[in-house]
């Protein structure tokens, strides 16, 4: 049922002809096809079981087919909007950013999730420290790196925050001229100059070369910090969340680090540093905020035990709002009307304009004789744009299974998805409830929306049969173009503070929600893919991707008689000729052993590099300038097994050599050529080839070339 895919609807009428042109593609004897022979009645009938069946078989619900991909492991990915950190500049006076406030790329609009204070919070200075002792004299030396490069964002010159040779205790401190107020946790991103090829780190898995722990200057000295890390301690770009303490932060002065100016202080400390590559950094950006790519449509606020609530709405400014109160627990909906006031009864709330988005709401049960039930979710405030009040009716549930609603909006984020039932009490009063996608409860509305599409399909109509449904909460996506690269500026609306807001990092997270084909092309594509290494491509692509490690080159090789996997593996670090480390070989044995049979063993053989000397006596054309700087580079692309896409072991074939260069537009002819490696230890010479070992990459030496200037007679 999983590969069944229907490409065209057929009638029985179409099925049938089909049927009768194929008879004599398998037999010869059958000439008889009108409807009295017992041969045509029976294909009648299968044609006529088939037709149902297939049938059948396309009113298979949604939901089934989802939970048929559950029960092998593979669930749709939920759509979500891009999340993207921005960066407050030229900030003269603190700034309340109201939630939902919209910030603007293009056709892009971006929100925040809730009420952000921006004010002029920096990091003024930036450097790092090392403590040293002298083995002779125990005398204690402290070397103090300045990296104030890091906060001029103009530039991108990349700063060794932890030199060459990172060491535990080394630590990078942030001076900040002061902490904000308004906010327990605070965000800074780190532009990273990464190593290219390092395998992402799987999430919630402890960092395999360094961990960092961070520590905040307080009246009791340097206190930690809870943190979650996503640059994984330096290795790749990205933001650091800090929670501040309790404890009140204290000024910092190093008395060590001249022309460094006091101020609060955050530090990283090294308590583990195994660095496979040096962390380089071009950039720290402090203070940051959150914003999503969505654009608010309309909202449901939702407030708790208040007769008097406080509303505050980006979209309240130019919108209609609406309503509702809780009267009794565990009920319905009741909706409100505003009034100026007076002595009449019935539903009513006051309301009084705040200024800025912002508005008071009050409810009175002496004067109006109606008031909200204390407790959650009493009050709830719907605040809905023009356009939205003008296409908000839905249509009625008509009480059959999966019924389809069209909603006036596509591409919508499910987290933020809201419908408002209307139906009546037997009282005749007009009751309501606002009901989100699915909510499986008896006698409740079940429903799953399909936000690509724009419609929501009605699985269960329950005690909801004859209501009339209205669009409530709704925002819109644009699902990956919110994945926007670094270095962009948004405009802020409704915002004349003059305040830059720069966005360090790229944008990520965003996707349209994957459909039902999709999963069922991962499933299968799931199934062909090998877990088990069986062959030699198997050991190098596990090796290849294992999480975690820049691994440049891979070559396996099978010993069948002793029955042993030999793998030569080459780091992609700092060196040139870079060795496996103890933790690089850990790494790959622990991820070899879930994979490989349990008969096979597993050997890791450390990389060999081995140079290769050419002699060459060539004979180049008249008038061609640096034809020997030609020569040489050609020769020294096609021995060098380090840049190249050649692997360990790979023959170096003289021919190969002998025709490239002679192929060059300088070269007239070769007249001799020789290859000899530098070293018999890793390679041998076979015939005019060289033959390195099967852990071993070949590297130019010594390239002697003759230019000899040929003459025509």
């Amino acid at each position: 049922m999983l590969e069944y895919t229907e490409t065209e609807s057929k009638s029985y009428e179409e099925r049938y002809q089909e049927a009768l042109t194929q008879i004599p593609l398998y037999t010869k004897d059958w000439t008889n096809f009108n409807a009295a022979d017992p041969g045509i009645t029976i294909l009648e009938n299968m044609i006529g079981f088939e037709t149902l069946q297939q049938e059948r078989l396309l009113q298979i619900p949604f939901r089934v087919r989802q939970n048929l991909m559950k029960l092998v492991g593979f669930e749709i990915r939920k759509g979500r909007p891009a999340r993207l950190l921005l960066c407050a500049e030229g900030v003269k006076a603190p700034v309340m950013l109201p939630q939902n406030h919209k910030f603007r790329l293009g056709p892009l609009t971006f929100e925040t999730n809730r009420r952000i204070a921006v004010d002029d919070s920096r990091v003024t200075a930036a450097y790092s420290r090392r403590e040293t002792e002298d083995r002779k004299t125990h005398e204690k030396k402290v070397i103090i790196r300045d990296c104030a490069p890091l906060l001029d964002h103009e530039t991108a010159v990349p700063v060794e925050i932890f030199g060459e040779q990172p060491q535990a205790q080394d630590a990078l401190y942030l001076i900040l001229n002061r902490l904000p107020e308004s906010r327990r946790e605070v965000i800074f991103y780190f532009s990273l100059r990464e190593r290219g090829g390092r395998n992402p780190l799987p999430e919630h898995v402890e960092n395999t070369f360094a961990a960092i722990s961070w520590e905040l200057y307080t009246d009791q000295g340097f206190v930690p910090l809870k943190v979650r890390d996503c640059t994984n301690a330096f290795l790749t770009s990205g933001e650091v969340r800090l929670r501040l303490p309790e404890e009140s932060a204290a000024l910092w002065q190093d008395k060590d680090a001249a022309g460094i100016p006091e101020g609060y202080c955050i530090r990283a400390v090294l308590t583990r540093a195994d660095y496979d590559v040096r962390p380089r950094v071009t950039a720290i950006w402090g203070f940051l905020f959150e914003v999503w790519q969505k654009d608010t449509l309309s909202e449901v606020h939702t407030f708790h035990k208040a007769q008097e609530v406080e509303l505050e709405s980006e979209i309240s400014r130019e919108a209609y709002i609406d309503v509702f109160v809780r009267e009794e627990k565990g009920g319905s909906y009741r909706r409100y009307e505003i009034t100026e006031g007076g002595e009449k009864q019935g539903r009513y709330y006051e309301r009084k304009d705040l200024g800025n988005g912002r508005h008071s709401i009050r409810f009175d049960r002496s004067r109006y004789g109606f008031a909200p039930l204390s407790g959650r979710g009493c009050v709830e405030v719907l605040v809905y744009t023009e356009d939205v009040a003008r296409r908000y009716a839905l249509g009625k549930v008509l009480g059959y299974d999966d019924q389809v609603i069209e909603l006036p909006y596509k591409h919508l984020v499910n987290e933020s998805f809201c419908i408002l039932a209307k139906r009546t009490a037997a009282n005749g009063e007009a009751i309501y409830d606002f009901v989100r996608p699915d909510r499986y409860e008896d006698e409740a509305l079940t429903y799953h929306l399909l936000e690509n599409d724009g419609t929501i399909v009605i699985e269960d109509a329950g005690a909801f049969i004859g209501a009339q449904l209205f669009l409530a909460a709704c925002s819109t996506m644009r699902g990956s173009e919110g994945n926007i690269r670094a270095g962009n500026t948004l405009v802020s609306d409704h915002d004349r503070s003059g305040i830059r807001y720069y966005a360090p990092g790229a944008g990520m997270g965003g996707a349209y929600r994957e459909r039902l084909e999709s999963v069922r092309q991962r499933f299968l594509k799931d199934i062909e893919t090998p877990y088990t290494a069986v062959t030699e491509a198997d050991y190098q692509r596990i090796v290849q991707r294992t999480p975690g490690l820049c691994i440049h080159k891979v070559g396996a090789s099978m010993d069948a008689e002793r029955n042993l996997i030999q793998i030569a593996v080459k780091p992609a670090t700092d060196e040139r000729f870079p060795k496996l480390s103890p933790i690089y070989e850990k790494t790959i044995l622990k991820e070899l052993e879930r994979r490989r049979l349990l008969s096979t063993r597993v050997e890791i053989l450390q990389p060999m590099y081995a140079s290769v000397n050419v002699t060459a006596r060539i004979y180049v054309k008249p008038h061609y300038e640096n034809a020997r700087a030609q020569i040489e580079a050609l020769i020294r692309e096609k021995t060098d097994y380090l840049r190249s896409d050649k692997g360990f072991g790979e023959l170096l074939k003289f021919d190969d050599i002998f025709h490239a260069v002679e192929m060059l537009p300088c070269v007239e002819f070769v007249y001799e050529l020789s290859l000899r490696p530098q070293t018999a230890t890793f390679v041998r010479m076979q015939d005019a080839d060289i033959l390195p070992d099967k852990n071993c990459l070949l590297y130019p030496g010594e390239i002697v070339i003759e230019e000899i200037a040929y003459e025509q007679r």
